[in-house]
């Protein structure tokens, strides 16, 4: 089974060279590695034309943004299985992708999986600051907050071919439109693999500022209506809050 991994970078020189290192480590012997650049003007493209063993597309160009430029990946991407990782992402160990290609080829009728995440510091990729425990999805939990984390989201090229990419009409939240496009609105055959799959970073461009976050929580209410699903903005942000004061217990749980 071939996976494709596709890395949105712009100005990334500083985080790329773990991002890479942790898919050349992939003990998986099929992996296709795709690298979609946005015009970067420091090392980025030059550091993933040196570490990036398994890089089979690097592009730098101008874009849209990140969104825009993972659908740039989507389309090169050859693989059955495709997952999405950020330039100051990484896997946590050797057999992440293993694992998910074996998740597929125990079970063909599967569309998607995901894992749990855990949050690392931004300077210190050993250091976990939160731990994203995920769950199996059930009817009505987006709306109440519930999302799976999308950097551990694998799912077969053909679903993308199917139900589209990224909605670009979405700055902030074509991720989270995505997922409920695919999961609940044309309920695709998923499973939670517990495992962390995915060390993140934090420091994304969406948790830089409250008015980021408030702007992300009114974009994922205008998807969510525009699915025919009917969250308030305020019960949908506490929903946000409480799955995330749970991830910080689950941290300290897992490390008692």
């Amino acid at each position: 089974m071939k996976i494709s991994v596709v890395t949105a970078a712009y100005n990334s020189a500083a985080t790329i060279a773990d991002t890479l290192r942790s898919v050349n480590a992939q003990s998986h012997p099929d992996v296709e590695h795709l690298i979609i650049d946005g015009g970067s003007t420091d090392q980025t493209v030059a550091i993933a034309r040196e570490i990036g063993e398994r890089a089979v597309h690097i592009v730098s160009g101008k874009d849209r943004g990140i969104y825009d430029a993972m659908n740039k990946g989507l389309a090169l991407a050859t693989g059955d299985v495709i997952g999405l990782l950020n330039s100051d992402d990484l896997y946590p160990d050797p057999g992440v992708l293993a694992a998910v290609a074996a998740e597929f080829e125990g079970n063909p009728e599967l569309d998607a999986i995901w894992g749990d995440l855990c949050y690392v510091a931004q300077g210190n990729i050993r250091k976990i600051v939160r731990y994203w425990r995920s769950s199996e999805y059930r009817p009505g939990l987006f709306q109440r907050g519930w999302v799976p984390p999308h950097p551990t989201f694998f799912v077969r090229r053909e679903v993308y071919q199917r139900f589209g990419n990224f909605d670009l009409r979405y700055r902030l939240a074509a991720d989270w439109e995505l997922l409920v496009r695919f999961i609940e609105v044309h309920r695709i055959r998923t499973r939670h693999c517990p495992r962390v799959m995915v060390h993140m970073r934090l420091g994304g461009a969406t948790n830089q500022s409250w008015s980021n976050v408030w702007k992300q929580n009114e974009e994922i209410v205008r998807a969510a209506r525009a699915h025919g699903l009917r969250p308030s903005l305020v019960g949908f942000a506490l929903g946000k809050l409480w799955s995330r004061s749970r991830q910080f217990l689950s941290r300290a749980s897992s490390s008692a």
